[in-house]
């Protein structure tokens, strides 16, 4: 069984490929617009959408998600949590790479 630190130090290394892969995948623009602080915002705020969503509720196989619910889920919280207003289309962008990383994993 694995230590707590190894657990994190695992979760950190996991972080830092999904971060390099969604990197990747973000047209030129976002690249440098957004930082890695504020992508990590944006996929705690994913996740957080998919657990109060219920969408992970499921024992189906292959799940729907609706890419423009999420990123207008997260568009609302960056309001709420004094983030600055976000374009949904580009946190469509940043909702396919993670599901595109999900997949992949």
């Amino acid at each position: 069984m694995a230590s707590i630190d190894d657990e994190l130090l695992m979760d950190e290394e996991e972080t830092r490929r999904e971060m390099a892969f969604i990197r990747k995948q973000l047209p030129q623009d976002m690249k440098e617009k957004y930082s890695d602080k504020q992508l990590l915002w944006m996929l705690d705020e994913i996740v957080e959408y998919y657990v109060s969503s219920g969408v992970l509720d499921t024992n189906d196989e292959e799940i729907d998600i609706d890419m423009e619910k999420v990123a207008a889920y997260v568009c609302e919280q960056s309001l709420k949590q004094g983030q600055g207003e976000l374009d949904p289309q580009e946190v469509s962008f940043v909702v396919e790479a993670d599901l595109d990383f999900q997949e992949q994993a």
